[in-house]
């Protein structure tokens, strides 16, 4: 059950990351690795949530957009990604 549980964990982390990077395509001045995470998550967990068949149901291209709104900050001193160590 263990492996099972890692497997889905795995699988939705990667779906997310392909949303991630379909938002970003259609825009080129965006990086997949500078749109939300979290800000991904609770999106798709929202619209998961209105796709009953008595809602209102989201536009993909719109839901897209929604994702690409949401970019990680600028901070300085940072480096991206993160140095490797020796």
């Amino acid at each position: 059950m263990i492996e099972k549980k890692l497997w889905t964990y795995l699988l939705a982390y990667n779906l997310i990351r392909v949303l991630m990077a379909e938002a970003a395509g259609g825009r080129s001045s965006l990086h997949p690795r500078d749109i939300s995470f979290k800000h991904t998550v609770q999106l798709t967990l929202s619209w998961v949530s209105l796709r009953r068949p008595r809602r209102r149901r989201i536009d993909i291209g719109m839901f897209c957009r929604m994702i690409a709104q949401s970019q990680v900050g600028k901070r300085p001193g940072r480096v991206e990604p993160r140095a490797r160590k020796h």
